[in-house]
């Protein structure tokens, strides 16, 4: 299908940007990666009037440590996530996500503000955010604010952006010393949404216990899920056996399927389950030095 007419605005700063958005209020969309609005479009389950393409700002593309914080700009494309060093060093959760999101192409042009705000429940990043604590920047008309990823998101392709402001850059606390993370998620076709996928970020003290613990869980719910319950679960424990199956077993419980052609909501919720486990162990490993 071909998406009905639309005016196309590429602004050069962040303050254009914002100020074509407030100028259609409610009427606009931006654009970055494309690879989620775009077939929607097509599809007519979108009908923005105007796009607003953020790709020709200069600045929004780039990942740093800076502040006590790893910093991501919006329109990093994906498969800069796969090629940083830095990641691949100390936050490998995001190395894992981005190897599982899609194909090659999709990698290339996709960003990560556009992964970020999209708020589709079956995306990979939602859930490492909500894992590492991130806190997501927005400008608007009234300046900056930063909203944390455990508020971010509402419901179903529904975030906390307004409609008159764009996401400009990602932050995450810097990783720790014996900080290990992982991301997994099982899929029906290879570069699939998940139909069940789990991340997790945790944090060892120097006898070994858990010192904080993060668990988000993507495609068993409306939107990505921070299963609180279960990270909590583990602060203050030794990771043994008992303890990781129960925080297993809370992650499970913390989410809400349901059937579509993915699967069923049963063998989700499952699944879900057992992903919280793998991530868990990979994640420690990490955290303990074993890669």
């Amino acid at each position: 299908m071909i998406p009905p007419q639309f005016e196309y605005y590429a602004p050069h700063s962040v303050d254009e940007a914002v100020a074509l958005l407030q100028r259609f209020d409610g009427e606009a969309k931006v654009l970055a990666g494309g690879h989620s609005l775009i077939p929607l479009m097509k599809l007519r389950l979108a009908e923005p009037h105007v796009l607003v393409d953020i790709n020709r700002i200069p600045g929004l593309s780039y990942i740093r440590e800076e502040a006590g914080h790893l910093k991501i700009g919006a329109t990093t494309r994906t498969n800069d996530l796969l090629e940083s060093d830095l990641l691949r060093r100390s936050y490998p959760i995001l190395t894992d996500a981005a190897h599982e999101i899609a194909d090659p192409l999709v990698r290339n042009l996709g960003t990560v503000g556009g992964n970020v705000c999209h708020g589709d429940p079956g995306n990979d990043l939602p859930a490492c955010m909500l894992a590492l604590d991130a806190a997501m920047v927005l400008a608007g008309p009234q300046g900056a604010r930063t909203v944390p990823a455990s508020s971010f998101y509402k419901d179903t392709f529904v975030t906390a952006v307004e409609p008159t402001e764009i996401l400009v850059e990602v932050q995450i606390p810097k990783a720790r010393a014996r900080q290990g993370s992982a991301y997994h998620k099982i899929e029906k076709r290879a570069g699939d949404f998940a139909m069940a996928g789990a991340a997790v970020s945790l944090v060892l003290d120097s006898a070994g216990r858990v010192e904080s613990a993060g668990i988000g869980l993507t495609g068993v719910g409306p939107t990505a899920i921070l299963a609180l319950r279960a990270g909590n679960s583990l602060v203050g424990q030794l990771p043994d056996e008992s303890h990781l199956a129960h925080a297993s077993q809370l992650a499970q419980e913390a989410t809400q399927p349901a059937s579509d052609l993915r699967g069923p909501m049963e063998y989700k919720r499952a699944m879900a389950g057992v992903l919280a486990r793998r991530v868990l162990d990979q994640a420690l490993a990490r955290a303990r030095g074993g890669g």
